[in-house]
């Protein structure tokens, strides 16, 4: 029985698949690019998704829905004094909190 065929066919086989590999991207050779830094509002919005993923209920915010499908309004932590103080808005991270999360960030 002669191999040589079945030999050939796999090398071409081999062939056409690698002819349809994608080719090594360029952006793989080129030195690393450095991220660029958030901006303030990236990092409020990061601030208030943390606040509400930390909240143990489901009405942390005013826009939040509860248990019975229904807005969370006045029924949310936000809206009530004292317990909970979640960030809801963007009105509710100051400056400070977003510097001291830049400086958290920053490294040595």
């Amino acid at each position: 029985m002669n191999r040589l065929p079945i030999a050939l066919l796999s090398l071409a086989l081999l062939a056409s698949l690698a002819i349809h590999l994608p080719a090594p991207s360029q952006a793989q050779d080129a030195p690393a690019e450095k991220a660029r830094p958030l901006t303030d509002a990236q990092i409020r919005k990061l601030l208030i998704q943390e606040s509400i993923e930390g909240y143990p209920g489901n009405c942390p915010c005013p826009y939040n829905l509860a248990s019975n499908g229904s807005r969370c309004g006045k029924r949310s932590a936000w809206s009530k004094p004292g317990g909970y103080s979640p960030l809801c808005y963007d009105r509710d991270v100051t400056d400070d909190m977003v510097k001291t999360w830049r400086d958290g960030q920053a490294t040595p």
